[in-house]
């Protein structure tokens, strides 16, 4: 006999409900599956515009808000998930890490390095063919080896074509002159040593005399008469005179200029461009062509000036007999000084 399913309390028995439920479910869910599977095929073929389209505009607009939350809620997990990621790495890792940020820094600094040595060279080129140099380029090894003296030594000699007298300059402007030269070394004497004399004069006014070095490292520029116009900021170049410089090259800034009563020359300081600080890479002139020497026009106007100033002190002596030999005995005293530093420099130049 089949078996009836019973009221009891006014329902059906558990056993039949269960039984109803359970099928109903699945026929739902094959529903849904069925539905979604339709819903998909169409909105696959459906083209812009179409139904299902602005369902999932407008589905995409009203949950944007909600993922943005959700981005910003979960975003300090994750970043206290990286620390303790972190916390928990190996030692191994950490040596890794840390030996490859050390390489870095290396490489950085290589780099920067690189690039600085190449501003260098390309001021030295820049200097060269500015001022149409015929030289050698060269590294500066060593400085000074006492406190006597103000010199630097290079990497290049006789081998490769240098020789005693040649002048040296680095980007900035003329340094100094080589004094001894070996096969493979040269030692150049700085413009700031106390024996150097080097023809110089000032830029704006071509006012000539002989730039000195000195022991504290000040070079002072002699023999510009008080007829002459200086002043503390004007540029000295060389001038060509004696045939060793070129013609035009920086040396240094006037940093004052004092007049003492009577006398016949200013009294000029001058601050150099260069330092040794700065010297790494030089170039050495080989030879001078006929623009970068002085002309004869620069030897008359330097002779003119000279004798201007013999002038100027003779006729202070005659309006003044007691100032006379004071001016006199000056006169003398810078005119011996000048021809010492003439024969400094004629010496330095050979």
């Amino acid at each position: 006999m089949s078996q009836v399913p019973t009221l009891n309390g006014g329902g059906l028995s558990s056993s039949g409900l269960h039984k109803d439920n359970s099928g109903s479910g699945g026929r739902l869910a094959v529903v849904f599956v069925v539905l979604s599977l339709v819903m998909f095929t169409m909105s696959a073929r459906e083209t812009n515009g179409g139904f299902f389209t602005t369902v999932k505009a407008v589905y995409s607009t009203v949950t944007t808000p909600v993922r943005y939350v959700g981005v910003v809620v979960t975003a300090p997990f994750q970043g206290l998930g990286n620390v303790f990621a972190n916390l928990t790495a190996s030692q191994k890792s950490l040596s890794e890490l840390k030996a490859e940020n050390e390489k870095l820094k290396a490489r950085n600094a290589e780099l920067e390095e690189a690039e600085k040595t190449s501003e260098r060279l390309e001021d030295l080129l820049s200097l060269q063919s500015t001022y149409k140099l015929k030289s050698k380029a060269a590294r500066i090894i060593s400085g000074s080896t006492d406190s006597w003296s103000d010199t630097v030594t290079i990497d290049k000699g006789s081998s490769s074509g240098l020789a005693v007298g040649m002048p040296v300059t680095d980007s900035r402007g003329a340094i100094g002159q080589i004094v001894s030269c070996g096969a493979t070394s040269s030692t150049v004497r700085l413009v700031t040593d106390e024996n150097s004399s080097v023809s110089a004069m000032v830029q704006s006014s071509r006012a000539q005399g002989i730039l000195a070095g000195s022991a504290d490292g000040t070079l002072h520029l002699k023999l510009i008469s008080t007829d002459s116009t200086v002043k503390v900021g004007d540029t000295v170049v060389t001038s060509g005179l004696g045939g060793v410089f070129p013609k035009g090259l920086p040396l240094g800034t006037v940093m004052s200029v004092n007049k003492s009563a009577g006398a016949l020359y200013y009294e000029i300081a001058v601050k150099p461009f260069s330092t040794t600080e700065n010297f790494e890479e030089v170039l050495v002139i080989t030879s001078l062509t006929e623009d970068q020497r002085a002309t004869s026009d620069d030897i008359a106007a330097a002779d003119a000036q000279e004798s201007t100033a013999v002038k100027g002190g003779s006729d202070s002596s005659t309006s003044d007999s007691s100032s006379s030999g004071s001016s006199e005995s000056d006169a003398s005293s810078k005119d011996s000084s000048s021809t010492k530093s003439d024969a400094g420099e004629k010496s330095s130049d050979d």
